[in-house]
């Protein structure tokens, strides 16, 4: 098994604590792991992107030039990474900030209003954590206790009062996908 995912978007949305999650569940469950970052000028407000490499084999590199998943937070990191993904991939993206639609048959796209859901939640910040949930739902590559537990080392010890709604994200984005209640091209 090699899964290696894209996480891109705009600074300050989660991207790269996106990537650390799947990366620390990965270690959790005893798989071969990489994560590379990389941001844009500024960190705030600039793009953001991250490559996570989860596999059951030692990871050669953590350069992800194909990834087979790609989850989009915004329109210019769609335009940039949509090309890349592989035949027979997946994209997911987050509807409220990436407006462009993808032409490619080749690949499946899971389209979701991650920031109108994050808002029901009662936090706009958890729309990385709803996409997230459609990813390991739809995916399966990592369990949803390995996830929980990984987050716990994500998130600084003053920021644990926030596990519980970035749990509820979670599943609100697996739920989701098991009820195909969104979008799926």
């Amino acid at each position: 098994m090699l899964e290696e995912i894209i996480i891109a978007g705009f600074g300050g949305q989660g991207i790269m604590s996106m990537g650390q999650l799947l990366t620390y569940a990965g270690m959790y469950e005893e798989k071969h792991v990489s994560w590379l970052p990389s941001y844009g000028p500024e960190q705030r407000g600039g793009t953001a992107n991250c490559a996570v490499v989860i596999s059951t084999e030692p990871v050669g590199s953590p350069l992800v030039s194909k990834p087979s998943t790609l989850i989009a937070l915004n329109n210019p990191s769609f335009e940039k990474f949509e090309p890349m993904v592989r035949t027979g991939g997946l994209i997911i993206i987050d509807t409220s900030l990436v407006d462009k639609e993808s032409s490619r048959n080749d690949i499946e796209v899971i389209k979701m209003n991650a920031t109108a859901l994050a808002i029901e939640l009662g936090n706009p910040r958890v729309a990385n954590m709803i996409l997230l949930g459609a990813y390991l739902e739809k995916t399966q590559i990592l369990g949803l206790d390995s996830i929980k537990e990984a987050l716990k080392k994500v998130l600084s010890p003053e920021k644990h009062h926030l596990l519980s709604i970035n749990n509820q994200a979670i599943v609100k984005g697996m739920t989701l996908v098991q009820e195909q209640t969104i979008s799926v091209d």
